[in-house]
């Protein structure tokens, strides 16, 4: 079996790796460490959760430990898609590098410009980076990437899915003249992402040490299909699911990540599990840094039992003792499936993934039964039992201004049988009640007589002239059985003005 010290990395390096605990690389590492070192362009393919990220950062740290940086001129870059994954690597080279001087820098957003720019006037041997922060101090003429020796693009797939294709591109670009090494690593090979690699990557070695879009064989996984009772109490109904299914996994979920697709909804189920007594959390790309920095230490220091999260949170959270992940929604994209369940099971782990499938999401489902190919087990149902009052009232909703007019105008018109009297005083029983009459001046300046006639050109006549008030006179037509009371007023106002 091979060792860590098989791989020719440095005595530091391989002291720094002990100290951590590791003795045995993962395929990954035993595949991609040996041509790094070599000087070779790696491609790597691997599923989430299979140790990456030392994939890269121990021969890095094996090559950079000689030499030293220049002001605003990095000598290695690692590109991530989220703040998350690029604080997760900057962790690693912490944790591995700190028996060689190195120096490192981390641009990404929420932190202050000064602050980086600061950082980079020193001179940094790892520069760790997300694409449109690292743009940012490029066109503002604060960074060089013209000593760039050794480039990293960390979970390639991401960042097609978050649209940093033509970022990527761009510094690739960038760093033609002085890149002597590139590192491609990636969970999957979409179509655009091995264009890229045929584009920038010189006779790489390609390292794949799981099909494509497999899931850990250490999973187990489940599906629950979820049918809501009635359309105003599906999203009420599904937040019970989801705390029934918390439930039956009993003390074996010490912990977990809850996955939903849209930000609000991440919003809404942590507030909803707080609300019932469960220790969560939300996570998403819409709070600042500095929450989403303290909400992730108390989830990694057990402080914090479930950490409610979008997608921002499915990649470079490196979480050993993960013991559960829920999907509360099928993801719109069946890749996240395999990055979303790979955030338990770790580290030779055993893990568990359930999650919850609406009627609308089985297509979902069957995009990501045909990724991983094969079949999902399904495992129980909806509750079928009505909400309680308390989650009733989660879903009951405000009532508008114009539901509530027209519930009083209603009331004011149910007829007298139904043993409401909803006319005023002094009206007749057989219809509402008649305005008083105004008297309106005819074109020769006097009234002509009848009530809030129209004398303008002869065109009309009073509607006392054909009423439908009495038992005389045709009924006004659109109207029914008589004339809404505030349309009679606004007739009133206008002609006695």
């Amino acid at each position: 079996m091979t060792k860590f010290a098989d791989l020719n990395l440095s005595p530091k390096v391989l002291k720094a790796v002990e100290e951590t605990g590791y003795e045995t690389p993962t395929p990954i590492q035993a595949g991609a460490i040996p041509p790094a070192l070599e000087g070779r362009d790696v491609l790597g393919i691997a599923q989430t959760g299979t140790g990456k990220t030392a994939s890269f950062t121990l021969p890095m740290i094996t090559k950079l430990a000689r030499g030293r940086a220049r002001a605003r001129m990095p000598r290695s870059l690692v590109l991530a898609p989220t703040r998350e994954l690029a604080m997760q690597v900057a962790e690693n080279f912490d944790a591995y590098a700190k028996h060689v001087k190195l120096s490192k820098a981390l641009l990404i957003g929420g932190v202050s410009f000064k602050e980086q720019e600061t950082l980079l006037d020193k001179g940094v041997d790892v520069l760790i980076a997300t694409p449109g922060r690292l743009l940012d101090h490029f066109e503002r003429g604060k960074l060089l990437l013209s000593g760039v020796e050794i480039m990293v693009v960390d979970e390639a797939d991401r960042m097609l899915d978050m649209g940093f294709i033509p970022d990527i591109e761009r510094i690739f670009q960038i760093t033609q003249t002085s890149r002597k090494q590139t590192l491609f690593f990636s969970a999957t090979m979409a179509p655009e992402i091995e264009r890229i690699t045929r584009t920038f990557l010189n006779d790489p070695a390609k390292i794949e040490v799981a099909r494509a879009a497999t899931t850990g064989e250490n999973i187990a996984q489940s599906v629950v299909m979820f049918r809501a009772s009635r359309r105003d109490r599906a999203a009420t109904e599904k937040r019970k699911l989801l705390r029934q299914v918390i439930d039956a996994e009993g003390e074996g979920c010490t912990n977990a990540i809850v996955f939903c697709n849209r930000k609000t909804d991440v919003d809404v189920v942590a507030k909803s599990l707080k609300k019932y007594g469960y220790n969560a959390a939300p996570i998403h790309g819409d709070l600042d840094q500095s929450t989403r920095m303290a909400t992730l230490a108390s989830f990694r220091e057990g402080q914090l039992r479930f950490l409610v999260a979008s997608d921002v949170a499915a990649r470079g959270l490196d979480i050993p003792a993960v013991s559960h992940v829920f999907n509360y929604d099928v993801p719109s994209h069946a890749e996240d499936y395999v990055h979303r369940i790979g955030r338990t099971g770790r580290a030779g782990r055993s893990g568990v993934a359930v999650m919850i499938c609406s009627t609308a999401d089985e297509r979902n489902l069957e995009d990501v039964e045909r990724l991983i190919k094969s079949d999902i087990p399904r495992a129980g149902g909806a509750p079928d039992e009505a909400p309680t009052p308390e989650e009733a009232a989660e879903e009951k909703p405000k009532k508008s201004r114009s539901s509530r007019s027209r519930k009083k105008k209603d009331e004011a018109q149910k007829p007298a049988e139904a043993g409401q009297d909803a006319a005023p005083a002094g009206e007749r029983e057989e219809g509402p009640a008649r305005p008083p009459e105004v008297p309106v001046k005819a074109e020769g300046g006097e009234s002509d007589g009848s009530p809030r006639g129209r004398s303008r050109g002869g065109r009309g006549r009073g509607r006392g002239d054909d009423d439908d008030r009495g038992p005389t006179g045709p009924k006004v037509v659109g109207m029914g059985d008589h004339l809404p009371g505030f349309i009679e007023k606004s007739f009133e106002e206008r002609l006695a003005s």
